[in-house]
């Protein structure tokens, strides 16, 4: 049942955002009742936090099984960056970035987003550092890898309003032959 509501959370979150997902909608998504929807999450802030997170380390878990499957040699960069790709564009990421700007002007929403999203970040950025295979005490290497999230981030952003994925190819085919080049 929780995990019902988490995905019918995730789901009204990317579709209709944070404004229009109401936890009677998530309730009625998930097939429960209301009663016990309000058992496992009395609050809405609640619900949407529980969700993105529970979402999020789904997807995390995919990422480490499709690391399993990337190519060695000079095509890795790339696959690598295709996976954070498809990471960042995922409902996922819609749903988060829901979260984001309702959390901008919501403190207790802020308050249970800001260590959430933290604790994602460094994870991601420690798995990128891994599938990258670079070593982050050289100089300018923790930069780069910081850098290559927020591009594939920014990218995402630009591919909820309209479908930018063209574009964001021929960008991260470029930024691969960067990485490559200043990386190795």
């Amino acid at each position: 049942m929780r995990t019902r509501l988490l995905d019918a959370t995730v789901e009204l979150l990317a579709e209709r955002g944070f404004a229009g997902t109401s936890t009677t909608l998530v309730s009625q998504r998930a097939g429960v009742s209301r009663g016990a929807q309000l058992h496992h999450f009395p609050a809405k802030n609640d619900l949407v936090v529980a969700a993105v997170e529970y979402i999020t380390e789904a997807r995390g878990e995919a990422l480490k099984e499709a690391a399993g499957a990337l190519p060695e040699g000079g095509q890795r960069t790339r696959h690598v960056l295709a996976m954070l790709a498809e990471q960042v564009t995922s409902p996922v990421f819609a749903a988060a970035l829901e979260l984001w700007v309702a959390a901008r002007t919501d403190e207790q929403l802020a308050a249970a987003v800001g260590p959430l999203e933290q604790r994602i970040g460094r994870e991601l950025h420690r798995a990128t550092v891994e599938l990258l295979d670079v070593d982050e005490k050289k100089p300018g290497v923790r930069e780069l890898v910081q850098a290559t999230l927020d591009l594939v981030r920014g990218l995402a952003l630009a591919d909820t309003i309209t479908d930018d994925a063209a574009r964001r190819e021929r960008i991260l085919d470029h930024w691969a032959e960067v990485l490559e080049r200043e990386l190795r």
